[in-house]
């Protein structure tokens, strides 16, 4: 009978019903739409994930390996190697030992070790957790990546935006609680091809998947009303809209229909919010200079990085950033030191506004890729101009700041040669567990039922880092 009378009422609704089946739109959990909550007290607010995608030689900017010079040009010894095969091996080509390109020094009051040739980083080094004993069992770059952002390989998984979104909900009615941003180095054509299921909601709802915005100066289409149609009649459009979507939703009772209600009022108020959020007119001279000159360049990493904090000052629950460009098989030589042109100065940046703000507090960063790179040559060692590193999943690093997490602090350790983790391993499940950790959740509650069974991020892996937190 409540069905019934519900389904009347929707049906013979005729004024308003667009905003109206938005307000409820939360008010029926059984249909996916309330957040669930979080478990205990939450650290972070808010989560910006610098993802590089590609793949950062770990070895040529956080895990310091001063005994590889010794080895130049030698194979890796069976002992270090443990019965791995490289990639590089099966083309016919012997593992031979590349040191980093340039010399380590000390930065910050940790005294932590990082390579001279990103010195910005190295200036927030005492704001940030450096893991070092990342591992993962994938080594090529879908499956990776979709592993890191969704807990499992083959897409149709919700991604980790999304699972925030599903738990916390928005914090900001006129943007999306989730957003992605996009950048490709301008040096090389090579860079990682970026697949929607990344930001997806799989069997989430569909309001939880990832808004994209655009690698340009108008990152959200049609934005402004076509001329010659007012702001009121595209209210009165969108009301009406509302009816007809209202009355199909009382006979199909598809939750898909909420959220394309939800999606077109949302797409009302961005009309007003997004020009704002795109107007860095107002930004000192100071703050632009943290992030470097590329910042006023709609669609490059420095200007992404800007956006991502007026993101989180604006309270969007989720922020993606991708920079690809990393998947350095040849020309490491040139391609290396402009991709860290590309990065250094933003990130650090990104860290030091956050923190002059107030920010960072509750606010999680985290910076890193889906795997690391070998420490052996890819191409022809003695051919500087052309020679690489491939694909490396049994180590690599990660990096984490705010919310909670230790300042200046470094976590696990590899060998030698920078082949395998020694101590204090870190999976790519124990970093999902450790990100919801400082949204408020338990990664093992924080489920959803489908096709009759429950499902979480970390499927059924996973542990807090806690050493990490502090």
């Amino acid at each position: 009978m409540h069905d019934l009378n519900r389904r009347s009422f929707l049906s013979g609704s005729a004024v308003g019903l667009g905003s109206l089946a938005l307000g409820s739109l939360f008010a029926d959990a059984a249909e996916g739409g309330r957040p669930v909550g979080p478990h205990f007290p939450a650290k972070a607010k808010r989560v910006i994930y610098l993802h590089q995608a590609g793949a950062p030689p770990q070895m040529e900017l956080f895990d310091y390996k001063p005994g590889l010079e010794k080895w130049r040009g030698q194979k890796i010894p069976d002992s270090f190697r443990g019965g791995i095969t490289f990639s590089v091996a099966g083309a016919g080509q012997a593992p031979l030992v590349v040191p980093s390109l340039k010399p380590f020094k000390q930065y910050g009051k940790c005294g932590r070790w990082l390579c001279e040739s990103i010195p910005h980083m190295g200036s927030i080094v005492d704001d940030i957790s450096i893991i070092d004993s990342m591992h993962t069992e994938h080594i090529n770059h879908a499956p990776a990546i979709t592993f890191l952002q969704t807990g499992a390989p083959i897409p149709g998984r919700p991604s980790i935006g999304a699972w925030a979104s599903y738990g916390l909900g928005s914090m900001n009615a006129d943007l999306p609680s989730f957003v992605v941003l996009s950048s490709v180095p301008s040096f090389t054509d090579c860079g990682q091809p970026l697949y929607e299921h990344l930001w997806g909601s799989g069997f989430l709802p569909a309001e939880h998947q990832g808004t994209k915005f655009r690698a340009g100066a108008s990152p959200v289409l049609f934005v402004k009303n076509p001329d010659g149609v007012s702001s009121d009649a595209k209210r009165a459009m969108l009301d009406s809209l509302g009816q007809v979507n209202g009355r199909h939703f009382a006979e199909a009772g598809d939750p898909e229909i909420k959220a394309r209600i939800a999606q077109a009022e949302l797409a009302f108020r961005m009309q007003t919010s997004v020009p704002d959020l795109i107007d860095f007119s107002k930004e000192s001279a100071a703050t632009l200079d943290l992030y470097g000159p590329m910042v006023r360049t709609p669609g490059t990493y420095a200007y992404n990085c800007l956006m991502a904090r007026r993101l989180a000052e604006r309270d969007v629950r989720f922020i993606q950033l991708y920079h690809t460009g990393w998947d350095f098989h040849g020309h490491i030589t040139s391609q290396l030191p402009a991709q860290i042109q590309n990065v250094d100065q933003p990130t650090a940046g990104l860290i030091k506004d956050l923190k002059q703000r107030g920010l960072l507090d509750d606010t999680l960063v985290i910076w890193g890729g889906e795997f690391g790179r070998t420490v052996c040559v890819q191409g022809d060692i003695n051919n500087n101009a052309t020679y690489g590193r491939d694909h490396h999943g049994r180590c690599f690093t990660t990096w984490m700041a705010g919310a909670g997490v230790k300042g200046g602090h470094s976590h696990g350790t590899t060998d030698d040669f920078s082949v395998s983790v020694v101590d204090k391993g870190v999976h790519i499940h124990d970093l999902q567990a450790t990100i919801l950790d400082r949204l408020g959740f338990d990664h093992t509650r924080l489920t959803t039922r489908y096709q009759g069974r429950d499902f979480r991020l970390t499927d059924v892996h996973g542990k807090v880092v806690k050493e990490i937190l502090s």
